[in-house]
């Protein structure tokens, strides 16, 4: 009983699935499954005999008429070592297609249907200055209105070339081309013309990520036509994305550790001309070099020219070295008194004449006359032993002993222990002069080391002063830029 009843199951299994499989073979096969659908009718009307590699135009004598527009998104990337600037924009073209127009009241109202790409003609619309092929999303489809406008939206990464100007980095302002022309199609064939008006593309900033390195300024158009061989003209729409670098994060990276290293060498001047001193500059020095290697990623470079901020801190760099050269010059000059000539002559004039009145420098320690030279030993041991012997005669005279004297006159056999105490008077003397001559040499290399001391404090500060107004200048251009 239980087996008759699992063959009768097992039937009308295999009847129902050869049904189905049959139904679904109908369905496949029925032309007529899509009748209703108004877009399917709409699209078999479009596509039926159309010829997608042909211009859509009734007469040949039309030209086409594309319009373009484009939005800045994103600034992606800036490379100044290969001058290539990466966009980010939302680009719209649109133009007339007189072979795909239809009554929108035989189509239930419908006015606008969606199509794939590759099924219709699309201008060979391309960026002059393409250098490489963005990741950009693929759109397959554009929308097709009743009166044959066809608009084509799609975002586009652009890698394109550009003439990088980073002598102000990083107060630089970029100028930066994205030109639409046709590869092929003279203007007789195909023309370019804005989507919006001029002043729309120029302040449009609604789609912009705003929180990024560049700043968008604004965006420039201009149409132009241009032959090649004077005969054929071809039309190209010319954008100019003007953007601006945010100089926050290199002014906080780059150029204030860079002052702070250059104030503390200004105040290292109020040091002493020490040991100590040498030492300070030599570490200021070495801190100073650790930063230019540390921050030797961080600047643009390229094969044409050094940004500014590159030139400041070499200079800054030249005025370390000569402060530390004129440190040690000025510490020999103060514990080497005995090995150093007088101060020529042109020194004296350059240094201590020219300089202190063009500087204002208050010549505190002026040159006095040195001590006279030493006089010749023999004349002072001539000159004593003849006094000496003048007051011995004059006390032999009966006349003249009996007036007081102040000191016992020394007698005649007396006379080699005076010379020996004049030549020690003498030696003395000699000694003490040469002393005195050793401290004027001293006191005038002093002044030429001070006096270079204050030429250097005051070259040290205007190069900074000037570079910072500079900077100053450069960032308030860029504000006048913005706001203009």
């Amino acid at each position: 009983m239980s087996a008759s009843a699992l063959w009768i199951a097992l039937g009308v299994l295999v009847l129902s699935t050869a049904r189905s499989s049959e139904a679904a073979r109908r369905l496949t096969t029925n032309p007529s499954r899509f009748a209703n659908s108004t877009l399917v009718r709409l699209a078999d009307y479009l596509l039926t005999g159309y010829k997608r590699g042909v211009r859509p135009v009734r007469d040949w004598r039309t030209s086409t008429t594309v319009s373009i527009d484009l939005m800045i998104y994103a600034i992606l990337s800036v490379d100044e070592k290969n001058q290539v600037l990466t966009t980010y924009i939302w680009y719209r073209q649109q133009w007339k297609d007189e072979f795909l127009v239809w009554d929108p009241k035989e189509f239930d109202d419908v006015k606008q249907i969606s199509i794939l790409t590759n099924n219709l003609w699309v201008p060979d619309i391309l960026i002059n200055e393409f250098v490489d092929v963005g990741k950009s999303p693929d759109i397959p489809y554009v929308y097709v209105g009743n009166d044959g406008e066809v608009k084509n939206y799609k975002p586009i990464q652009v890698v394109t070339a550009c003439s990088l100007d980073i002598y102000n980095f990083p107060f630089d302002v970029q100028n930066c081309s994205l030109t639409f022309m046709s590869w092929l199609h003279t203007v007789k064939d195909i023309n370019i013309s804005l989507l919006r008006s001029p002043e729309e593309v120029m302040f449009d900033k609604s789609v912009f990520m705003n929180q990024g390195e560049w700043e968008l300024l604004h965006v420039l158009s201009a149409y132009s036509a241009f032959s090649i061989d004077g005969n054929d003209h071809y039309a190209e729409m010319k954008f100019s994305v003007v953007i601006r670098r945010r100089p926050l994060f290199y002014t906080v990276s780059l150029l204030l550790p860079s002052i702070f290293l250059m104030v503390m060498d200004i105040v290292g001047f109020f040091l002493p001309p020490t040991v100590e001193r040498v030492s300070f500059k030599i570490t200021l020095l070495l801190g100073y070099s650790v930063f230019l290697i540390i921050v030797s990623d961080t600047l643009p470079a390229t094969a044409i020219g050094t940004p500014l901020i590159g030139v400041y801190f070499v200079v800054c760099m030249a005025l370390l070295v000569i402060s530390l050269t004129e440190t040690i010059l000025i510490v020999r000059l103060v514990h080497k008194q005995d090995l150093q000539p007088h101060v020529p002559e042109w020194v004296k004039y350059l240094v201590l004449e020219r300089a202190t009145v063009l500087f204002c420098i208050r010549n505190k320690h002026k040159f006095g006359p040195l001590h006279p030279k030493e006089v010749d030993v023999t004349q002072y041991k001539e000159n004593n032993i003849n006094s000496a012997k003048l007051n011995f005669l004059c006390c032999e005279n009966p006349k003249h002993r009996e007036k007081p004297m102040g000191m016992a006159l020394p007698l005649r056999e007396n006379t080699p222990v005076v010379d020996s105490i004049l030549h020690e008077i003498s030696f003395i003397r000699q000694y003490l002069e040469k002393r005195d001559e050793y401290r004027d040499i001293a006191k005038e290399w002093l002044q030429v080391g001070y006096v270079l001391d204050v030429l250097l404090f005051g070259s040290t500060w205007w190069r900074c002063l000037r570079i910072a107004s500079r900077w100053a200048l450069c960032g308030l251009y860029g504000s006048m830029l913005s706001d203009g």
